[in-house]
């Protein structure tokens, strides 16, 4: 835990005990806050309690002698509309933060030469915070990985200044940290998302944008419109940007070039990793992620060949372009974790004959975007809520059925593959383009769905898990 010493003998109000609320309630604690916690859920508010946590209703508080309110950041900040110990706070001029804003904060006065690598975008995050985690271990470096993947940042191992921390970075969690400032800030992508707790896009961005805004280094991506003008806002020599792209030459910065990555300086270009023939980076998309963990990992001090090699022992990311095993010439892959049509379409361009397994809680835009890879769709089978929608998008164009659950489409999936022609590697893809909400609790129970299904099926050779 990282006891939260900044805030030592401090009136802290806190809303929010799920586990990132609650890791912050005990990392507060430890520090000396004199902390009082509440959530709308009684359940929560009990466990609380259970941990020696004092909890009382915030609405019976007196706010103007409260230092500091605690978001979670599940709860909404600004959109659809503040939530009630929000508007106390704000009535009282008292500030709101998030729990990277107290590790933010806590590094500044603990461990100020301690690395710290954040990673946020609209896709992609997760692998590249995995990715980059795994390199800087398998290069023997002191890594602590948490944040929105994983352990809560502040139930990461106690600050140290020879540690690198490796940070995902919600939108939610930076809109709750005004004084975000990485040694390393990678902005991957911006396209639609959350926009029901942000408003529109231009708010949206202008929050993903913070994250690079007071970082030591910036690295972002060129590859849509968002993003490529926050990259031209900030290269105004305050700071180090590099730039990114899945695809196209750059100027300073790392992009793919095939199945090579190239870096391009003032000095000229060099091919710096071969992403060839590893399967945990296939696809496109995959150059943008990497790209970012070069370069963070090679301005922390890795050389091209400790890169390299982590990227060969990278095993992948559970529930991103997961392959979960294969018979004969089909193999299944576990994408759960797109829960919007541009994370889907990552999946659905590294792959050529597609058994597609889609639906869920559709998100704002449904599958329009994703017209260009129909041809690629052998068959889709349709889950969730959203199956009525996406079956009159697919209608005209490729062959469906509505199968309504992960165990049917699997099965059904599997039976029609077999039944087809020549020796192409076919592929039967969970990438629902759908928040998981209407059937599961979240993506991950999803993918566990699509795994147990396969595991159902006889003949299946597993691949090793990804961790």
């Amino acid at each position: 835990m990282i006891a939260v010493t900044t805030y030592r003998d401090k009136r802290v109000a806190l809303f929010g005990l799920g586990g990132s609320g609650m890791a912050t309630a005990l990392a507060l604690i430890a520090g000396g806050a004199d902390l009082i916690a509440f959530d709308d859920n009684p359940e929560r508010v009990k466990a609380a309690g259970i941990e020696g946590i004092a909890t009382q209703n915030l609405r019976e508080l007196d706010f103007s002698k409260i230092d500091a309110l605690i978001l979670a950041p599940g709860v909404p900040l600004t959109h659809p509309k503040p939530h009630w110990s929000v508007e106390l706070a704000k009535s009282n001029k008292v500030p709101i933060l998030g729990d990277v804003e107290l590790f933010a904060e806590e590094r500044r006065a603990v461990a100020p030469d301690a690395k710290f690598i954040a990673i946020t975008g609209t896709n992609g995050k997760s692998t590249t915070t995995v990715l980059i985690s795994h390199v800087l271990k398998s290069a023997g470096r002191n890594v602590q990985m948490g944040g929105n993947i994983g352990r809560a940042v502040l139930s990461l191992d106690p600050l140290r200044d020879d540690a690198i921390y490796v940070v995902e970075c919600s939108s939610y969690q930076i809109d709750l940290a005004p004084s975000l400032d990485p040694t390393i800030g990678i902005l991957l992508n911006l396209a639609p998302d959350h926009l029901e707790r942000h408003g529109d896009m231009a708010h949206y961005a202008s929050i993903k944008e913070r994250l690079v805004a007071q970082s030591g280094e910036a690295i972002i991506g060129v590859d849509d419109d968002y993003s490529a003008a926050i990259a031209a806002y900030h290269a105004d020599g305050k700071r180090h940007i590099h730039r990114i792209s899945n695809g196209s030459s750059v100027d300073e910065g790392v992009y793919l070039n095939g199945s090579h990555l190239e870096r391009v300086t003032k000095d000229g270009q060099r091919q710096i990793a071969d992403l060839e023939g590893i399967p945990s980076l296939r696809g496109i998309h995959n150059g943008q992620n990497a790209a970012a963990c070069w370069l963070a990992c090679h301005l922390v001090g890795l050389s091209d060949e400790e890169i390299q090699a982590g990227f060969e022992s990278f095993p992948g990311l559970v529930h991103r372009m997961e392959p979960v095993g294969s018979i004969g010439r089909i193999v299944f892959v576990n994408d759960s974790k797109a829960t919007n049509a541009d994370a889907a379409a990552m999946a659905l361009a590294s792959y050529d004959h597609i058994y597609w397994i889609a639906g869920g809680l559709a998100k704002e835009g449904g599958i329009n975007s994703l017209r260009s890879f129909f041809p690629k769709i052998e068959k889709a089978y349709l889950v969730g809520e959203a199956a009525p929608e996406f079956a009159a998008v697919l209608s005209d164009d490729v062959a469906f059925e509505i199968s309504g659950t992960i165990g049917a489409a699997v099965q059904r999936a599997f039976e029609d593959a077999s039944r087809a022609d020549g020796d192409n590697e076919l592929a039967i893809l969970l990438s629902p383009a759908c928040a998981s909400f209407d059937q599961f609790a979240n993506f991950e129970i999803r993918g566990e769905a699509f795994r147990t299904a396969v595991e159902a099926i006889n003949g299946v050779e597993y691949f090793k898990e990804a961790s």
